[in-house]
C-alpha cells in the first residue's frame, strides 16, 4: 500500500489518509469543501461541490490518476433536495465519463458541510 498526500488538497482532519494506492487502485478518503488551506468554502451546493471536485482532482493527480480513471464514486449529501443541483456540478466535471455512483443522504457531514465526495480510480 501506498499512502497518497498533497498539500494541493485539504490536509485529514482525522487519523486517515487522503487516500491509499493498492494493487493499482486509488481509494480516496472523503473529500469536503474545504480550501487546500483548510478553510471551509460556505454557500450554497454548486460552490461546495466545485470545490470538492477541486480536491478530488488534486488527491487524484498524486496518485498518478485523473477523474477520466475513477471508476466508483459515493456522493453524501446533507439534504437530498440539492441532488440535482450537485449532479449538474458533478456532470460538468466528468463530462462523458460515467462512473458508477451511489448517492446517499446523510444526517450530518464534518463541519456541517452540504456534500462529501470519495472516488475509487484506476491507477496507469
Amino acid at each position: 500500500m501506498k499512502t497518497v498526500s498533497t498539500k494541493n488538497a485539504p490536509a485529514a482532519i482525522g487519523p486517515y489518509a487522503q487516500g491509499i494506492i493498492v494493487n493499482g487502485m486509488f481509494y480516496s478518503s472523503g473529500q469536503i469543501p474545504l480550501t487546500a488551506s483548510g478553510e471551509l468554502v460556505e454557500g450554497d451546493i454548486v460552490a461546495q461541490t466545485n470545490q470538492v471536485f477541486e480536491n478530488l482532482k488534486a488527491v487524484l493527480k498524486e496518485a498518478g490518476s485523473s477523474l477520466n480513471h475513477v471508476v466508483k464514486t459515493t456522493v453524501f449529501l446533507a439534504d437530498m433536495n440539492d441532488f440535482a443541483a450537485m449532479n449538474e456540478v458533478y456532470a460538468s466535471h466528468f463530462g462523458d465519463h460515467k462512473p458508477a455512483r451511489s448517492a446517499i443522504e446523510v444526517a450530518r457531514l464534518p463541519k456541517d458541510v452540504k456534500v462529501e465526495i470519495e472516488v475509487i480510480a484506476v491507477v496507469e
